[in-house]
This record gives structure tokens, C-alpha cells and sequence, in this order.
């Protein structure tokens, strides 16, 4: 499917007329009902979840701002689309109506005070939102008589057959009761990775993900086909309550299981917004320790009464809302190249990228690297990208989406000057990058400025990079060691616009705060090519003192772990320049400390130099576990690979265990564990 150049925003900034909105209303309309009949009936979507989130946000903006264009085959009027016509289709009594999502704390804070327009002191149930199949079940004094599919909210299709398949559906609840219950079909991960081999030794085509495994699990003509691919169920809502006596939402799950239905176990009722979001933050850190996949948090409303007074728009409850975990990685146009010049010269092209969402934040663009890594994946302006954060951190391009181009895309071409000073351009051998050579180069400067006060460095707090770029234009900054005479401007920055005598204390005081950091942190600081945090922090750690690093040799560096020889060569030369020696003896001469002020590491033969994986709840946060195993020369991360020693395991460990016990990785318990450290 081709991608749609023009963006509503565009659209409305350029005041086109409604003859252009029509047309990409019309435009959205037929792609979105497009991919809903590939996703529902072919079971074979061409677009990600997060591209059709998109095109329907937009689909939305545009129809709320233009309410006569609003057409009756809108996907935002219809819950949804057609349904599998080999199935007996099913009237919902209840439509199945679908959720708005949400990407951010903002967004959700918004939800909180719509809410409270109409009720004064809401209580949320927080849910985990499970990456499935939705599924209508109705029981006739308390036997399963009927399951049925979503389908467009109107109008499903009948899988009880199927549905009977399922071990944790009941076929019989506790009570006689009438009752109709909706919930989530879904697949284990285990199941998922059980049905994938078996479908490779068949020679079949394997699943993209367990949401479409179950999809197409339930779909079924033959219910023994269903019942060997190990679907599971959770249940969460009830429709009609009339009767039941039933007063809050909670209740509701509750009885549920009272009635012998599967309900999730990490339900959690919440008080404010504010509780609301620390669920969403420890869900979003930990599902991946969880059997079954997940891509958001649902948060309802949870007295009963109240979400009857808060009601429903056409499509959507206004006591409910959804929230999406981050994508990955998503699909965008890459528009443009710029390039960047950092701190040491080195020249790294940017992407200009059409705005969309990556992992919490909008992302306008994206790090290619360098000439080879863009030659390599054939980068072209112009091309659809996927795009992901490297770390939760820096914006990167994955691949090109080959199949999206038309032939207008543009190839890339390396500049040979710098784009800041003009200097030519030097690719060092044995390097992909270019560098600019130019130390007087101000964006050079500039950036070493930025580094210098960042976080991770001297954190000199309020030093945003606004800021410091002004300054180096005035003439306050030229060198790092210019911070610390910045008392002698103080009447001067008062007098600049946007200051005032206070917010300069501040700056001064974030100044003289940063005097008592840890070597490691000046080390970092200070921009030694090869030199980052880690690496900062084993040379503080072994030396202890500047001192005693700028005295020692390329040979006594080298054979420190996790050095090498290059590491060693480039803090050699770093300390053998002149103006070097003095900018530290100048840095020295203004109060900053020297000296390692971090815990020595004591290393343990259990732990020295080998690698651990954490998965389940353990009895002390995960972040004092981890200290304790690097204090003793350990290092913690999140997957399980070959390169894995041990695994620790709390209760109720996810999918990690499962890996680890088909590496066949040693695997301790937290009392093993702690008698160890």
C-alpha cells in the first residue's frame, strides 16, 4: 500500500480549502478501511499498528475540525469493518465499542481532568492491556452457549466452537446465571514459540507476533487445530449489570472470578492520576518479564454510576481510556539530510524525519551514523524508514522499507567541507566517519561546552544548550574551565535578557556544586576521545587520582581490563598535550576535586567479568541487586543470550527462565544469590 504524502497538518497550516481536506479525508478513509479488511478478514495486515494509529489520529483531527466532511463509512462512526463470511455472523445485543489511546503522561493528565469536570474524586482501575483477541462469551444459566468475535462492534462472527477449545474458558460457571462477559483471547509466549518450530519443521510460514497467532488460531474451521495451539483467556468486563448489585468496576472483577473466570492477576485499583501513572511506569519497565505480550495500560473509571454520568461518544466510552506502550520501532518519510558536527569533529548526518511517536516522545529525527552505514542500507531522501530508539535514547534509522518507493526518492551524497567553519573534511583511515580538523571550529567548542555540563558529566544543572551557545557567542565561554570564572560576569548575565539576579545565582551555585563531582565524572567530562562513562569510571576507580593517570603509560593503561590499546593511546596523548596539562592545573587552581570519591570495586570470583539477567519479583528493588553484583565486578542486563553466565529468578519469572534453561545458563535463586554476595 502506498503511502500518502500530504499530512492534515500541512494541510490546515496552508489553508488549501475544504476541496483538499475532502480529498484526504477521502484519502484516510480508504486506507484505513483497507487495512481493517486486511487485518479482519485476510488476516494479513500491510500497515503496523502504529501507522494506522497515526492515519486515524489524524482521520480524527481532521473530522473534528471540519464536522460537515464527516462521512458515514468514517471508521471513526464505524466501531470497525467487515468480518470473516465463513464464520455465522453474530449480532453484539451491547456494541463492542473500542478505546481512544493515549502516548504520554500529558495526554493522560488530560483524561484525569475531563473526568473531573463531571466527578470530583475518581477512582481508576488500571489493567494491563492484553495484546490479543477480543471475545464476547455469554453463558445461559451458566453455560457457555455462545463465544463471539469483535468484529466491527455491530456485528461478529460465532467461534464458540473453538472458543470451547480453550482450557481456561469454562464451560460451566459457579452460579446459574444468565450473563454475557467480554475479555481476550490471546497466546502464551511459550505457545507462540512452540507453534513457530513446529510451523519451520513443517515448512510452513511462521507468525509475526502472538496476536496475530491467536488471531488466526480462533479463525479456524477445525476446532482441533484450536485446540493445539495453547490460546488462553482473560476476562474484564461485563456489559450488563442490571441485577447483579454490583457498584464499582472492581466489583465487577472481582465477581468475575468468583464465577470461576480468569481474571488478570495484576489488576490494580488506584486512588488519583498520579498512582495511575506509576502502574503505567513499572508495567512499561517490566512486561517483558511477563508470559504473554502486552502493549499498553487500560485505565477505567471505577464506580459504576459515574461512568453512566461521564457516558459514551459515537464510537468510544468517555470513562475509559488506553494507553500505548511506545513502539519499537515505527515507519515514517525521511525528508532530508543534515550534518552535525560534534564535539571531537566528527561529522554524523541527521535525518529530517515527519513527526511521529517513538517511545514516549515525537521524534522530528534520527542519527544516520555515516557515509557507509547510509550506503550500506541505501538510505535515499525521500525513502520510508523504520526508525527506533537506540537505548530509549538517540533516534536511529533500522532499514529502508524498499517496498514503499516510487522512484522519486534521491540518493545520498557526502558533503566534503564542514557545514560550521568550512574547513575540508577527513575520513581517517580505518574509520567510517569524517571529521573536521578545524579546533577553532565553533561548533567543535560549542559541543565540548554542551558535554562538559551534561548530566552524565559535570552536571552543571540549568547549562541547557541554549544557554551555553549564548554564552559562547558573548564571550563567557570559550573553555570548560570559563565556568568556573563566570562569578566575574555576574552583572553582566543579570543584565542579559531572560536572566535576572536570581536565575544567575542558580547558574553560579549549579557552578560551584559541580566543584565536588567525582573524578570519573571530569574525566568524562573533559571529552578524551575513546573516554566514555564507563571507561571514565574504571580509570578513576584504578587510579584513583588525576595525578597518577597523567603519569601513567600507554603500557600501564593497556593492561587494565576493558582498555586495550587504542583507550590507552588516546588518554596518553590526551595528557602529553601542553594546553591540556594546563587547563587540568587551571581546573585544579579553582577547587575541582581530583580524586575517586565513588566505592572501590571489590571483586568476587562469583561475579568478576561475568554477565546476569534478573526476571521475576525479587525482595529488593532491582537497581540495589544490581549494584551489589557490579560492586563485585559483575555486569546486569535485560536479555538472555549465550553470552549470559547466570540468571537470577524472583517469583513468577517471565520468559527469561524458559530461554535460560534451553542455553542451559546457570540459574540461582535470591537466597543463592545473596549468600554469594
Amino acid at each position: 500500500m502506498d503511502l500518502i504524502a500530504i499530512k492534515a497538518d500541512d494541510i490546515m497550516l496552508k489553508d488549501k480549502g475544504d476541496s483538499m481536506i475532502e480529498k484526504r479525508i477521502d484519502e484516510l478513509i480508504k486506507l484505513l478501511n483497507r487495512a481493517s479488511y486486511e487485518y479482519y478478514q485476510l488476516d494479513n495486515p500491510t500497515i503496523t499498528d502504529q501507522e494506522y494509529d497515526d492515519y486515524y489520529a489524524e482521520l480524527v483531527k481532521l473530522e473534528t475540525n471540519y464536522p460537515n466532511l464527516v462521512r458515514e463509512d468514517s471508521p471513526t462512526v464505524r466501531v470497525g469493518t467487515e468480518v470473516i463470511s465463513s464464520f455465522h455472523k453474530v449480532n453484539h445485543a451491547v456494541p463492542m465499542m473500542s478505546l481512544d489511546d493515549i502516548f504520554s503522561k500529558e495526554e493522560l493528565l488530560d483524561f484525569d481532568s475531563k473526568v473531573k469536570k463531571v466527578i470530583s474524586k475518581p477512582e481508576y482501575v488500571c489493567e494491563l492491556k492484553i495484546d490479543g483477541l477480543s471475545v464476547s462469551l455469554i453463558y445461559e444459566h451458566g453455560k457457555l452457549v455462545r463465544a463471539a468475535t469483535r468484529g466491527d462492534g455491530l456485528v461478529g462472527e460465532d467461534i464458540t466452537h473453538n472458543v470451547k477449545t480453550i482450557k481456561s474458558v469454562p464451560l460451566a460457571l459457579s452460579e446459574d446465571i444468565d450473563i454475557e462477559v467480554r475479555g481476550e483471547i490471546y497466546m502464551p509466549k511459550e505457545s507462540f514459540i512452540k507453534l513457530n518450530e513446529d510451523r519451520r519443521k513443517n515448512g510452513e510460514a511462521e507468525f509475526a507476533n502472538p496476536r496475530n497467532a491467536a488471531a488466526g488460531s480462533v479463525r479456524q474451521l477445525d476446532s482441533k487445530i484450536t485446540a493445539s495451539r495453547g490460546l488462553a483467556t482473560f476476562l474484564y468486563h461485563i456489559p450488563v449489570v442490571d441485577n447483579l448489585k454490583l457498584d464499582t468496576h472492581y466489583e465487577a472483577l472481582m465477581y468475575l472470578k468468583r464465577l470461576n473466570l480468569v481474571v488478570n492477576p495484576n489488576v490494580s485499583l488506584q486512588s488519583n492520576i498520579e498512582k495511575v501513572w506509576e502502574y503505567i511506569t513499572y508495567w512499561t519497565n517490566h512486561r517483558s518479564e511477563l508470559p504473554y505480550e502486552i502493549d499498553g495500560i487500560v485505565i477505567k473509571v471505577n464506580n459504576l454510576s459515574d461512568q453512566r454520568l461521564l457516558g459514551y461518544t459515537v464510537r468510544v466510552p468517555k470513562w475509559a481510556i488506553a494507553y500505548k506502550f511506545p513502539a519499537e520501532q515505527v515507519l515514517t518519510k525521511l525528508v532530508g539530510v543534515e550534518f552535525c558536527v560534534g564535539r571531537t569533529g566528527k561529522i554524523t548526518p541527521r535525518a529530517d524525519l515527519n513527526p511521529v511517536h517513538v517511545a514516549g516522545t515525537v521524534v522530528r529525527s534520527a542519527t544516520l551514523h555515516n557515509e557507509d552505514f547510509i550506503k550500506e542500507k541505501d538510505i535515499r531522501i525521500g525513502d520510508t524508514v523504520s526508525i527506533r530508539k537506540a537505548g530509549d535514547i538517540i533516534p536511529e534509522v533500522v532499514q529502508v522499507i524498499l517496498s514503499r518507493r516510487n522512484g522519486d526518492e534521491l540518493p545520498f551524497k557526502m558533503i566534503t567541507t564542514c557545514p560550521i567553519c568550512g574547513s575540508t573534511l577527513v575520513r581517517k583511515e580505518e574509520e567510517a566517519a569524517h571529521y573536521c580538523l578545524n579546533e577553532n571550529c565553533d561548533a567543535r567548542k560549542i559541543n565540548g561546552l554542551i558535554h562538559f555540563a551534561s548530566r552524565d558529566a559535570m552536571y552543571l544543572d540549568g547549562f541547557g544548550d541554549r544557554i551555553i551557545e549564548d554564552f559562547y557567542n558573548a564571550g563567557f565561554l570559550k573553555n570548560v574551565a570559563d565556568f568556573y570564572l563566570l562569578d566575574n560576569y555576574r552583572t553582566e548575565l543579570s543584565e542579559r535578557e531572560g536572566f535576572g539576579e536570581k536565575s544567575v545565582q542558580n547558574l553560579l551555585d549549579a557552578v560551584s556544586d559541580s566543584k565536588k563531582r567525582s573524578l570519573d565524572r571530569l574525566l568524562f567530562g573533559l571529552g578524551i576521545r575513546h573516554v566514555g562513562k564507563k571507561t571514565a569510571k574504571i580509570l578513576a576507580e584504578y587510579y584513583s587520582n588525576i595525578d597518577n593517570i597523567m603519569n601513567a603509560t600507554i603500557e600501564e593503561l593497556s593492561i587494565i581490563p576493558d582498555i586495550g590499546n587504542i583507550i590507552a593511546q588516546s588518554v596518553y596523548e590526551y595528557f602529553e598535550v601542553d594546553s591540556n596539562k594546563k587547563l587540568i592545573a587551571k581546573l585544579k587552581k579553582l577547587g575541582l576535586n581530583m580524586e575517586y570519591i565513588g566505592k572501590i570495586k571489590q571483586l568476587s570470583e562469583h561475579f568478576a567479568n561475568k554477565t546476569f539477567v534478573l526476571t521475576g519479583t525479587l525482595s529488593k528493588s532491582r537497581d540495589i541487586i544490581k549494584g551489589l553484583i557490579e560492586e563485585k565486578g559483575g555486569k546486569v542486563t535485560n536479555s538472555v543470550t549465550k553470552k549470559t553466565d547466570v540468571v537470577i529468578v524472583g517469583e513468577n519469572p517471565g520468559s527469561k527462565l524458559t530461554k535460560a534453561n534451553q542455553l542451559n545458563i546457570t540459574i540461582w535463586n535470591e537466597e543463592e544469590l545473596m549468600s554469594r554476595l
